[in-house]
């Protein structure tokens, strides 16, 4: 076989070339045997060439075999007999190939007497390199409330032909796949809080070639005001707006349109953006800062906007931009409440679809520029 190993046939079946009932017929050979099979393609993805094609009119129950070649080598060779077609439709995957090598294939009806009729024609395929993508880097998962925000570097896009990640979760060692995304993050909605999950993420080319998984990275969700998820306004209205709230049972996302809206995103060319609500304004630039609030258990150098300017707020959409924290000032009986975001993270989720994630703190009390003094804000229960 000029040095090349082909696959092993169908339900164990192992057929000779010099057995007496074997007749190899050229693609287009004919007769008045089987019908011949139609519409014969064949192509390469992951590893593998399969080999499809359809029943012709007539067929009788009759199996199939199917022929392949190097287009460099002289002769066919029998590689599967294939006895099981699902609804009209047969295929064989090929996985004894070699990168960068074009294969030829054909197929032929054979009737219980051992005579075959072969397709009209045969099919070509070309094998790329077997090359997968640049393992994509250790991920860093953001622990939000019933949900952990997966996110990684963009490494594995310095292939020409990459298409997309796959983000798996170690389930009892292994990696049970979670889903797949061309971007570079992964909302995983289905993670329940008070359990640490384990997520890994690969990187996979146009030709369905997968790299090896990165290094794991734990999130372990729990109930808090930190990590609130906002969409972009054009692409999720309905997750777009956002309602500081006064207690734990009132979901403070709500639609980008609400008149009760205190803000919403919205991402265009230019950047990511808050957008204030009806009466609603804000503080002319954001602040640098570590985390939302500092406090017993903080990290050395932790930096915290703890007291709101109380002048200096407009009616304008303001840049967002992430380890930043932005103060609103929010309209209401009796007057004006400070409020604040930090924005931990701007990306997208496996759709492609912008969202932030940030924290959040509301202050009670009319005209107290504290942002977060004890018992001003709840957990937000779902």
């Amino acid at each position: 076989m000029n040095g090349r190993l082909w696959g092993g046939l169908l339900l164990g079946l192992t057929l000779a070339a010099c057995e007496d009932d074997l007749f190899i017929v050229p693609p287009g050979g004919g007769g008045s045997g089987p019908a011949a099979p139609r519409s014969v393609a064949a192509s390469y993805y992951a590893g593998a060439v399969t080999v499809t094609w359809e029943l012709g009119p007539g067929w009788d129950g009759e199996s199939f075999r199917v022929y392949g070649k190097r287009a460099s080598d002289p002769d066919y060779f029998l590689i599967a007999e294939v006895t099981n077609c699902a609804g009209g439709f047969c295929s064989y995957s090929d996985i004894n190939i070699i990168e960068a090598e074009t294969y030829d294939y054909y197929v032929a009806a054979v009737d219980p007497s051992g005579f075959e009729t072969a397709s009209a024609t045969a099919v070509r395929v070309d094998v790329p390199f077997m090359t997968p993508p640049p393992v994509p880097g250790q991920p860093v998962v953001v622990a939000l409330d019933d949900a952990n925000y997966v996110t990684w570097d963009a490494a594995a896009r310095s292939a020409d032909d990459f298409a997309f990640y796959r983000v798996y979760l170690v389930d009892q060692g292994a990696g049970f796949l979670l889903g797949e995304t061309d971007s570079e993050g992964f909302l995983d909605l289905l993670a329940p809080n008070g359990a640490t999950q384990a997520y890994f993420v690969s990187a996979v080319d146009d030709s369905g070639h997968e790299s090896g998984g990165s290094a794991a990275a734990e999130g372990t969700p729990r109930p808090d005001f930190h990590g609130e998820v906002v969409y972009d306004y054009f692409a999720r209205p309905d997750l777009a707006g956002f309602a500081f709230q006064a207690d734990e049972f009132t979901d403070p996302i709500v639609d980008g349109d609400s008149p009760a809206r205190h803000f919403r995103m919205e991402v265009d060319a230019d950047g990511w953006w808050l957008v204030p609500g009806p009466g609603v304004t804000v503080y002319g630039s954001g602040f640098e800062t570590t985390a939302l609030k500092c406090g017993p258990g903080a990290d050395a150098g932790c930096t915290a906007l703890e007291v709101a300017p109380t002048s200096g707020y407009q009616a304008v959409d303001l840049a967002l931009f992430t380890q930043t924290t932005y103060v609103l000032r929010i309209p209401g009986n009796g007057g004006d409440r400070f409020a604040v975001i930090r924005v931990e993270l701007l990306g997208f989720d496996q759709a492609g679809d912008p969202l932030m994630i940030f924290d959040w703190a509301y202050q009670l009390q009319v005209g107290n520029p504290n942002l977060a003094p004890r018992g001003a804000i709840g957990t937000r229960a779902r």
